[in-house]
């Protein structure tokens, strides 16, 4: 079992940053993919940005070119810099881990962590 601990959400108003944290413990392996989704009020979870043990990252399209993922594989942590917010942008925004298990990837999910862009 993998344990994720999301940090860094919080109030912000509209053009500002945010930085969010997900720290990885527990049964760690060393293929994976990381990543960020949000769940807006009313709305299905989406995916925001994944990162893999060899740097590979995707964004969602409206997020390209704002937010960037990256990570300390030394410390299991993938960050999640936000810039120029916009209302938006609001959500829950979970933290995921797939890691490869010989031949299964297992998947987890952090608790979330809100995100309000607000005046």
């Amino acid at each position: 079992q993998v344990q994720l601990v999301e940090s860094g959400g919080g109030l912000v108003q509209p053009g500002g940053s945010l930085k969010l944290s997900c720290a990885a413990s527990g049964n760690i392996f060393s293929i994976y993919k990381m990543g960020w989704y949000r769940q807006a009020p009313g709305k299905q979870r989406e995916l925001v940005a994944t990162i893999t043990n060899t740097g590979t990252t995707t964004y969602a399209d409206d997020v390209r070119g704002r937010f960037t993922i990256s990570r300390d594989n030394a410390k299991n942590t993938v960050y999640l810099q936000m810039n120029s917010l916009k209302p938006e942008d609001t959500a829950v925004y979970y933290c995921n881990r797939q890691q490869l298990y010989f031949t299964t990837w297992i998947d987890n999910w952090g608790q979330g962590t809100h995100v309000t862009v607000s005046t």
